[in-house]
């Protein structure tokens, strides 16, 4: 069952699925989505290359994903410096 789970891609679907329920509860605490996004958006370009991956899928549904992930990444930490807020406050 856990290999099912794992070899179908679907264990990644799982944790992209706990990341959108996320984004919501943080969208519901008044957190604007210009906000959310560059935070969450980095985890959900991981979790796309796990997913690759773990299915099988050439390397360069792997990599891009992977890639991405780290640009985006500093622009959510130089929005956050910009803001004034200590990184660490997430």
């Amino acid at each position: 069952m856990m290999n099912d789970l794992f070899a179908s891609g679907h264990a990644a679907d799982i944790v992209l699925a706990v990341l959108a329920i996320e984004a919501l509860w943080l969208k519901s605490r008044g957190m604007a989505f210009a906000t959310i996004l560059p935070a969450l958006l980095p985890a959900v370009f991981i979790i796309l290359a796990l997913r690759a991956a773990l299915t099988g899928m050439d390397w360069p549904y792997i990599a891009v994903p992977l890639a991405l992930s780290f640009p985006i990444h500093m622009l959510d930490m130089r929005f956050r410096m910009q803001r004034g807020k200590d990184v660490s406050d997430s």
